[in-house]
C-alpha cells in the first residue's frame, strides 16, 4: 500500500496514462522505436535533473546548469575545430573538468564567501553567457566546421539505443549508488535534512555544498559536448531557458526545494515526464512553446503537493505527542 502511495509510482502512473491517451489519437506514439527516441531526447535533462537534485537537497540550487552547459559544450566545438584529430575521449574529459571547474565557482562563493546560491547561480548564469560571446564574438559553429567523429559520438547506437540514452543510463546507476551506498550520499541528505544536526555528526555543511554543485557542473559539462555534438550546431543562446525544466524535473519527482528529500529515481520519473509532454505537444498539434507554460505549472503544482505532505506529516507528529503525554 505504502508503494502505491509513493510520490515515484503516482508520477509513473501519470506517464503511463499521458502516454496511453496521446497513443490513443496517435499509435505510432508508443512504437519502441519512437519511444527510445523519447527517452533519448529526454536523456540531457536526465542528466542535468540528477546534478540539480544533488543541489537542491543539500538546501541550494543552482541556475547557472544551462549556461554552463552552453560555455562548455562551445570550448568543446572550438577545441574540435582548432584541432580536429583530437580524440573524442580527450574532449570529452575536457567537458568534464572544465563543467566541474564552472560548479567549483559556484560551489566557493556559497561556502566560502556565505553568498546565497540563488544570487550567486543567477551572477555566473550571465557570467557563463557573457563569456561565450568574448570567446565567439556571437559567431555560430556548425555541422560542417566540426568532425565527423566529433559529431558521431551520442548518435551511434547499442542495441538499438544511441550512445546519448546509454550515457543516461550509466550516469543514472552512478548515481543511484553514490547516493544510496556512499558517505557523500548519506552526508548530502543529513545536510538538507537537518544542516545543525549534520555538524555535530561531523559533517561539514559547507564543504558538502561545494561537492554537490562540482557534480552538478560535471555533469552539466559532460551534458554540454553530448548537446552540441548531437545537435551539431554551438551559439551563445544555446539550452536557453532550459534551467527551468531542470527544476521542473526535479521538483515534479519530488525533490523538496527545502533540501533533504528526494531520490534519483523519482527524477528520472520527473524528467522523463517532461520529456514525454515535450514529444507529445506537437504531435497533439499543440506549440512547443507551451512547454514553458506547463513547466511553470507543473512546479506550482508539485510544490505546493510537496508543501502539503509535509504539513500532514507534521500533523502525523503533533497527534503522536499529544497522545504520548
Amino acid at each position: 500500500m505504502k508503494l502505491l502511495k509513493s510520490r515515484e509510482a503516482i508520477l509513473f502512473g501519470a506517464i503511463v496514462v499521458l502516454t496511453t491517451l496521446i497513443a490513443t489519437r496517435f499509435p505510432a506514439f508508443v512504437a519502441p522505436d519512437n519511444l527510445v527516441a523519447v527517452f533519448t531526447d529526454t536523456a540531457p535533462l536526465m542528466i542535468l535533473a540528477m546534478g540539480q537534485m544533488v543541489v537542491i537537497l543539500t538546501r541550494c540550487i543552482d541556475l547557472s546548469v544551462a549556461a554552463n552547459l552552453a560555455l562548455t559544450g562551445m570550448v568543446c566545438a572550438m577545441i574540435n575545430v582548432a584541432f580536429p584529430g583530437l580524440p573524442v575521449p580527450v574532449i570529452i574529459a575536457v567537458a568534464l573538468v572544465m563543467g566541474a571547474f564552472l560548479g567549483a565557482i559556484n560551489g566557493i562563493l556559497v561556502w566560502k564567501l556565505g553568498i546565497p546560491p540563488i544570487v550567486v547561480t543567477l551572477g555566473t548564469m550571465t557570467i557563463f553567457r557573457g563569456v561565450i560571446f568574448l570567446l565567439t564574438e556571437g559567431k555560430w559553429i556548425n555541422a560542417h566546421e566540426m568532425s565527423e567523429s566529433f559529431t558521431a559520438v551520442p548518435r551511434a547506437e547499442i542495441f538499438g539505443m544511441p550512445i546519448l540514452g546509454w550515457i543516461g543510463v550509466v550516469v543514472a546507476i552512478i548515481m543511484v549508488v553514490v547516493m544510496a551506498r556512499t558517505t557523500l550520499g548519506r552526508a548530502i541528505y543529513a545536510v538538507g535534512g537537518n544542516p545543525h544536526a549534520a555538524v555535530y555528526t561531523g559533517i561539514n555543511v559547507g564543504r558538502t555544498q561545494f561537492v554537490a554543485f562540482v557534480i552538478s557542473g560535471m555533469l552539466a559539462g559532460l551534458t554540454g559536448y553530448l548537446w552540441i555534438a548531437r545537435y551539431a550546431v554551438a551559439y551563445v543562446d544555446i539550452a536557453g531557458g532550459f534551467e527551468l525544466d531542470v527544476v521542473a524535473a526535479c521538483v515534479i519527482g519530488g525533490v523538496s526545494i527545502a533540501g533533504g528529500a528526494g531520490t534519483v529515481i523519482g527524477t528520472l520519473l520527473g524528467a522523463l515526464f517532461l520529456g514525454v509532454v515535450k514529444n507529445a505537444l506537437p504531435v497533439i498539434d499543440i506549440s512547443p512553446f507551451w512547454q514553458l507554460a506547463i513547466s511553470g505549472a507543473a512546479i506550482i503544482i508539485a510544490v505546493a503537493f510537496n508543501a502539503q505532505s509535509g504539513r500532514s506529516k507534521g500533523r502525523v507528529i503533533l497527534k503522536s505527542a499529544e497522545h504520548a503525554q
